[in-house]
């Protein structure tokens, strides 16, 4: 069955005011690829009328004519062979854009932009963003560390890994939960010796407190008072720094103690170079995010991406065996 032609290029979703300088693109290429105004008609399903017309007014907004017409073939100007060489192009280059759109949600290609801390991305995120690149030679993988809160939407990332509380700053954009950080507050067993053990949260004020301070904020120490709930504690401190492996660093050299992620501490435990205190009591968490633009269509290089740091994560951070 066939019919007039109404906009010869529907599958482009151009404003009306631009769709025009497209109008009978399509038809125009068809004519040039199957040899003749009938077999085109033919193959786009419309009246033979309808691509004469088609392409009757492409030559009138060209102002130029495109094909030498006779009673039994149609063939190209000059101008007519150099419309369709760039028509051909165009053509081709939005095919192709299409194809790897397509190839996006089946495959994991293209390009993956990632914000992570820089030691929990360095210990935890990477090495399983890094695997999943192995497994996929296609996907090409951009990993930024900062410790700083970064614009997702306005510098271009795909996603963000962020630890604590999510706010305002997350507006726009998604999020799952990857897991959670168990902490541990440590201490070297020659501070130990030289200052007790603190027994309980009340007795850590008399202790030296090596505290994590970033952009003016102090990471406040949330644990639990004698009642068992969770709030923040008072402590004193003369050590502030801005980087968790220096307090590592500095809780191991016997300057007080510190509260820090299991995954940062672990090897240090295992070893006896850090002592583990208040085991009985909560150490407190931190949960962790995964954060994206607000996408119809989540491409399958993001969710697959988050679906393994979702399986992986919590692995890479489990508790230590006691």
């Amino acid at each position: 069955m066939t019919k007039e032609l109404d906009s010869p290029i529907a599958l482009m979703s151009a404003a009306p005011e631009r769709q025009e300088r497209f109008d009978g693109v399509t038809v125009f290429l068809e004519v040039v690829r199957l040899g003749g105004f009938t077999s085109a008609a033919e193959h786009l399903g419309l009246t033979r009328s309808a691509v004469g017309k088609a392409m009757a007014r492409l030559e009138a907004r060209l102002a130029t004519r495109l094909f030498h017409r006779t009673t039994r073939v149609q063939s190209l100007t000059d101008d007519g062979q150099i419309y369709y060489e760039h028509c051909a192009r165009a053509q081709a280059e939005l095919q192709a854009a299409e194809a790897q759109m397509a190839s996006g949600r089946h495959e994991m290609t293209g390009r993956l932009r990632v914000s992570m801390p820089v030691l929990f991305g360095r210990h935890c995120i990477a090495p399983i963003l890094l695997n999943l690149a192995q497994q996929h030679p296609s996907l090409d993988l951009h990993l930024s560390f900062s410790d700083r809160t970064v614009d997702v939407l306005a510098e271009g990332f795909d996603l963000a890994i962020r630890s604590g509380l999510l706010g305002t700053e997350s507006e726009g954009l998604r999020a799952r939960k990857l897991g959670v950080q168990r902490k541990r507050v440590c201490g070297s067993p020659a501070y130990l010796a030289a200052h007790g053990r603190p027994l309980s949260t009340t007795e850590l004020a008399a202790h030296s407190i090596l505290l994590y301070r970033r952009a003016d904020r102090v990471n406040v120490w949330q644990l639990p008072d004698v009642t068992g709930r969770i709030v923040n504690t008072p402590l004193n401190s003369r050590l502030q720094l801005d980087d968790l492996e220096a307090i590592a660093d500095a809780a191991t050299a016997g300057l007080g103690l510190a509260w820090l992620p299991e995954w940062l501490v672990r090897e240090r435990l295992r070893t006896g170079q850090l002592v583990s205190v208040l085991d009985d009591q909560p150490g407190g968490t931190v949960d962790c995010y995964a954060l994206w633009p607000s996408v119809a269509h989540m491409p399958l290089r993001l969710r697959l991406a988050v679906d393994a740091l979702v399986e992986q994560l919590p692995k890479s951070m489990d508790p230590i065996a006691d």
